[in-house]
């Protein structure tokens, strides 16, 4: 591969300069994704395209030095392969026409075959593997369990899913119910995208950091867990690297960092130094830049980078990512900017 720093970087190995990548780096604030997501006539359609679904995933890193790929699809392919009906409509986000709230509904869920149901995924890292040509790594991905689950329930995005965490305090023994399958559901896709050739694996527990400490580590925690714990078990993914990002969950830390992960992604809420010194080199770090900075000046986004470089210090097991993902108002040569930044900084050991 012409750029492993990214795979270097995951096993704290040492680099010539930090790598970085950004989440939602294949969106809207880049014309070209626009245009062929007009193409694609739908957000759903463009996601089950193979051959679009690689397009937009190539296009940042045509534009940008960036040093991984990240597959584009969307956590909620799982919910729509158990059945559960998505669309996405501008504006309004994701919806489930079929979300489920009985113990019955439930019961009645399996776990899809990557290669059946959810096989337009595996095409498409397929073909991103052979359209990247291992000029950089490619990432794939799956929502944890609680996220899933919380769409699940709750039907559609919301700022509090009072839904599922009615649920998990009301009947425990259904929501565990939920997300085991939901967690074995997890596991095998993500395993599936790493035999199909995704070179590291990212778990977004996006809601985990809604619930309160008990909870999180009985309904979310757990369950992540779980997932490391089969993808150790599994030929090909157990070579592959696991990155957790939980949103909002920097209390539990030193917990996330024992699951079994390769790294742990942060949010901007916590400095990169501090939670060095919580987990060690247990495990390498991601982040953590708030994605607000890339609407500031050229010398904002520059002085951010580097207080983020030095607040992790000269330590190898550093990606480099925002926060949370970019946003659709960011000016595309911002985040140039900001690749460029990083690894100049990086290099120089400024």
């Amino acid at each position: 591969m012409s750029n492993d720093r990214f795979l270097r970087a995951l096993r704290r190995e040492p680099v010539d300069c930090t790598p970085v990548w950004i989440m939602r780096q294949a969106g809207r604030y880049l014309p070209e994704y626009r245009a062929t997501r007009e193409r694609a006539g739908s957000f759903v359609n463009l996601c089950k395209t193979p051959e679009l679904a690689c397009e937009v995933t190539l296009q940042p890193i045509a534009r940008f030095p960036l040093d991984a790929a990240i597959l584009f699809s969307d956590i909620l392919t799982i919910p729509d392969a158990m059945g559960l009906g998505l669309s996405v409509n501008e504006g309004e986000g994701p919806r489930l026409a079929r979300p489920v709230r009985t113990r019955a509904d439930i019961e009645k869920l399996g776990v899809p075959d990557p290669e059946g149901e959810l096989r337009y995924v595996m095409d498409a890292v397929r073909l991103i593997r052979r359209e990247l040509h291992d000029r950089v790594p490619l990432i794939g991905f799956a929502g944890s369990p609680w996220t899933l689950a919380c769409y699940m329930i709750e039907g559609a995005g919301s700022s509090s899913f009072s839904r599922p965490k009615a649920l998990a305090w009301d009947d425990p023994q259904t929501m565990h119910k939920l997300l085991d399958v939901v967690a074995r559901a997890v596991a095998r896709y993500l395993a599936a995208q790493a035999a199909a050739g995704a070179q590291a694996l990212m778990v977004f527990d996006t809601w985990g950091g809604l619930l309160p400490p008990d909870l999180f580590r009985e309904f979310s925690l757990r369950y992540m867990t779980q997932i490391a714990q089969m993808l150790q078990s599994d030929n090909v993914a157990r070579h592959v690297p696991l990155v957790l990002f939980s949103k909002g969950a920097n209390s539990h830390l030193e917990a996330l960092a024992d699951s079994g992960c390769a790294a742990l992604g942060l949010d901007w809420t916590i400095s990169l130094g501090e939670a060095r010194a919580r987990v060690g080199s247990r495990v390498a770090l991601q982040g953590n830049v708030d994605p607000g900075v890339l609407l500031a000046s050229p010398d904002a986004i520059r002085a951010e980078v580097k207080k983020a470089l030095d607040s992790f210090g000269a330590h190898p097991g550093h990606v480099f990512n925002l926060g949370h993902g970019i946003t659709p108002d960011v000016n595309p040569d911002n985040l140039a900017l900001l690749v460029h930044a990083v690894h100049e900084f990086s290099a120089r050991g400024a």
